[in-house]
């Protein structure tokens, strides 16, 4: 297998420093400045136990590579970008090519099957940082994280079984489940967070905040019939495997949503974590006014530059109840 990666952010170069340390066929997909700064330094991965600098391709475009039959594509990019990084890929890419979402919320996969055949997701549970061109962040160790891979919608298939392998030979937990969405729908609930932490800072994980968002998507989960696994199975999974540490003294200061502001790049995933819930509710009757407010928050965060952690706690907390009243 030859593993294309399309996104070089975060998920994708930790991912990608992984798959070719342990001598596996890379290419990443990226943007110019990253593609600039991984060409002239390489892409370095810090994590908690070591600071790995790995030399490996990278395009900006589908069309600068050659497909090959061997070839797999993980999508590793926010789902913002999928719609068209997709219509990008499937120019160039045959039809045949298995397309991996290894991406947060639940839209990638269906999206991508309106372009390829074979379309499996990951439910990525590997705490990692991208705020720098050229460097990625890893934040556990001794395994770098928890990719169990499925068909799109549910299955496993030999090709599933060969990613799974790899992964799990290249620093990685991985497994093939069936059930895959299950997790992924689960990992979402874990993700409706992660506007409030943008917004507020990490202070607010596990606040009423957060706790009233996943509230109202159990609501909509069980209105619509959704299955998804239980906290007693994530904890079963995870065991001891994530061993959050700290890079050179500092520990990590947000996920995914709070570096989009971090790095300001007017953009964030709320449409498809909050918004996600957001959509549900209207479609069963469910109300669901804190996962609006922090979709819309968050988006004029992005839109407007504004930094991270920059809204005190008490005034999210004021404006989720002028929205339940």
């Amino acid at each position: 297998m030859r593993f294309v990666i399309y996104g070089a952010g975060a998920v994708g170069g930790v991912i990608g420093v992984r798959l070719t340390e342990h001598g596996h066929k890379v290419i990443l997909i990226g943007r110019e400045n990253q593609r600039a700064a991984i060409r002239e330094r390489g892409l370095t991965l810090e994590s908690p136990a070591s600071i790995t600098t790995v030399q490996i391709e990278i395009v900006t475009r589908p069309a600068e590579i050659q497909w090959t039959a061997e070839d797999v594509v993980l999508m590793t990019m926010k789902t913002q970008d999928t719609q068209g990084a997709l219509q990008d890929l499937a120019v160039t890419a045959p039809a045949r090519l298995p397309v991996v979402c290894a991406q947060n919320a639940v839209e990638n996969e269906r999206l991508a099957l309106r372009y390829f055949d074979k379309v499996y997701g990951i439910c990525v549970m590997c705490p990692c940082s991208y705020l720098t061109p050229g460097v990625v962040q890893s934040w556990c160790a001794p395994v770098t994280g928890i990719l169990d891979i499925g068909r799109y919608p549910a299955g496993i298939d030999e090709i599933s079984k060969e990613i799974a392998s790899v992964l799990g030979g290249s620093n990685f937990v991985s497994e093939p489940r069936a059930d895959i969405m299950r997790w992924k729908y689960g990992k979402l609930l874990m993700n409706l967070g992660n506007a409030a932490e943008a917004l507020c800072g990490r202070s607010v994980r596990g606040g009423h905040v957060v706790t009233r968002a996943r509230a109202e998507a159990i609501a909509c989960f069980k209105a619509v019939g959704i299955d998804y696994v239980s906290d007693a199975e994530d904890e079963a999974r995870r065991g001891d495997i994530l061993q959050i540490g700290v890079i050179e003294g500092r520990p990590r200061a947000g996920g995914s949503s709070w570096q989009s502001l971090r790095r300001q790049t007017g953009r964030i995933e709320a449409d498809y974590l909050n918004g996600e819930i957001a959509m549900l509710g209207r479609s069963c009757g469910v109300a669901t006014p804190v996962n609006s407010l922090l979709q819309r928050l968050a988006n004029q965060f992005a839109s407007e530059g504004r930094p991270p952690g920059s809204m005190a706690l008490e005034e999210l907390s004021a404006l989720v109840g002028q929205e339940e009243v």
